[in-house]
């Protein structure tokens, strides 16, 4: 006796699965103040072991939470110089966040993101140092001037787009610096103010006790920037600009139906601009001074860089972007002028082989394995066949080439079907007993789909005149009519309508 053999059919899931109790209750946490779950749980049927599963849908707030916290804990563990890097990523990247709120979920292109970070700053140490302000202050100072500056350079925003705003803030940007240079009158150390109070202790300042306090300071920082990020581009503003960010045929979309996208554009360039006012008050006291060397075009390209390798439009490719660049630029400070070319050779490279930057690639590796599977199917398809060669690379669902494969069997097996007797006994007697033969095409036929289906039209009611129209399968587009001829008999009808679906067949 044969010994029988089961073959193991797909690949194993290599993730984590919770295999909860059949009957226990689902209780999920919410974060507060949202209907937003914490992590993204849904429970699945394993068909083979016949129980119930939880996998987790997304995994990016738990690789969000890994990777913090490792941040957290292994930090005062490092070396002083690196302590003070990892806070200076901490600040670039809560700028990253910021300026991709403004880029990717608001769509404006504006280079004075750096302008918006040294006003605030300028004004808050201002307030400090001439007026008497405690630094507690500077952190409501800051964001009042963000928000004020921001407003300022969103009103061109509704009239200047792409290139034009880009040129226009950068433009800002530098007379910033210049009127900064020139104002002697409060900046009589080369355009820099400094001895601004801080919230390090000026006992601490550049001592391992201060590095620390200024790597938490930060790292909040940080978190308040993610906080923003999630709370515009996961809530309602972010929803709405996904409607009209991708061409101008989504913004005129947008307008019919009922979106200002114009008002929700200023809106989160405006909260963007507060946000990044209180990181230029922060900036301010983490260094104790503030110098137009924010204002310039190095530190503009730099940010740059961060954005093209990390990826434009998420939040963790912001933060991955400023990580690379921050430890070449500031770790690898030793190297000089090649750490720079090192910079621009990895944006380069990245830029040729990641569209999408680094958070993308993953993505962009998806689709060209897709694409290569694709391809392979196109070379061996045919007409009628699984699918066609041109339209081979777009299919990937396999049970719809699973189904072409067996309809085109079937339609070949019909085929063969097909004979004058067969057509002869349906023009006799359309709507009676049927031969075995004659009802298997009858039911491939009434199982068609949809679109381009035949019916039998009445012209008037209570009147035996029809039409033979068919079917678009869209909702809201009116059928077709087929040809103009009036059939008197309704099973004249029928059997011209069995004729084309026959005609169809045999050249299908």
């Amino acid at each position: 006796m044969t010994e029988k053999r089961f073959y193991q059919v797909g690949r194993k899931p290599w993730e984590w699965r919770l295999k909860p109790a059949g009957d226990a209750e689902r209780a999920r946490g919410r974060v507060p103040g949202t209907r937003r779950h914490w992590l993204k749980w849904r429970d699945v049927h394993n068909d083979k072991s016949l129980k119930r599963e939880r996998v987790m849908v997304d995994k990016k707030p738990l690789w969000w939470t890994i990777g913090l916290v490792l941040l957290l804990f292994i930090t005062p563990f490092l070396p002083n110089s690196m302590i003070s890097v990892v806070s200076i990523f901490c600040i670039y990247a809560a700028i990253n966040i910021l300026w991709t709120l403004i880029i990717g979920t608001a769509g404006i292109f504006s280079l004075a993101t750096l302008a918006v970070v040294g006003v605030s700053a300028y004004i808050a140490a201002a307030a400090n140092v001439y007026l008497g302000v405690p630094w507690p202050f500077m952190l409501i100072i800051g964001p009042m001037a963000g928000l004020i500056f921001g407003a300022i350079l969103a009103a061109p925003s509704t009239r200047l787009d792409g290139l034009y705003y880009a040129l226009l803030t950068m433009g800002v940007a530098e007379i910033c610096r210049v009127f900064v240079v020139q104002l002697r009158a409060l900046t009589a150390s080369g355009g820099a103010i400094t001895n601004v109070d801080s919230f390090i202790p000026e006992d601490w300042f550049l001592q391992r006790p201060g590095l620390l306090l200024g790597f938490v300071g930060a790292f909040l920082l940080m978190l308040g920037a993610l906080l923003v990020w999630r709370l515009v581009n996961s809530e309602r503003l972010g929803m709405l600009l996904r409607v009209a960010k991708t061409s101008r045929e989504d913004e005129a979309f947008a307008e019919a139906v009922g979106i200002d996208f114009r008002r929700a554009r200023l809106m989160v360039f405006i909260i963007s601009s507060a946000a990044l006012g209180v990181v230029g008050a922060f900036y301010a006291m983490y260094y104790r001074s503030i110098s137009p060397q924010i204002f310039s075009l190095d530190q503009l390209l730099l940010l740059f860089a961060m954005m093209v390798i990390g990826g434009l439009g998420r939040a963790e490719g912001a933060v991955v972007g400023a990580a690379i660049v921050t430890i070449i630029d500031k770790g690898l400070i030793e190297l000089g002028p090649p750490r720079i070319i090192l910079v621009a050779l990895i944006m380069i490279g990245v830029t040729v082989f990641a569209r999408e930057g680094l958070m993308g690639a993953r993505n962009q590796f998806r689709d060209f394995r897709n694409r290569k599977a694709g391809e392979r199917r196109a070379r061996r398809t045919e007409k009628g066949g699984e699918a066609m060669p041109e339209e081979a690379t777009e299919v990937h669902d396999k049970q719809e080439l699973y189904y072409r494969r067996f309809n085109k069997r079937l339609r070949d097996k019909l085929k063969d079907m097909i004979t004058p007797e067969l057509i002869a006994e349906h023009q006799r007697d359309p709507l009676g007993h049927h031969s075995d033969a004659l009802a298997r095409v009858l039911n491939f036929f009434r199982r068609g789909e949809m679109a381009d289906k035949y019916v039998i039209h009445r012209m008037k009611p209570a009147e035996e005149k029809f039409r033979i129209m068919a079917v678009s399968g869209a909702r809201g587009m009116p059928p077709r009519v087929v040809d103009d001829r009036e059939y008197s008999d309704i099973k004249e009808a029928y059997h011209a309508v069995f004729l084309l679906r026959v005609n169809d067949l045999l050249e299908s």
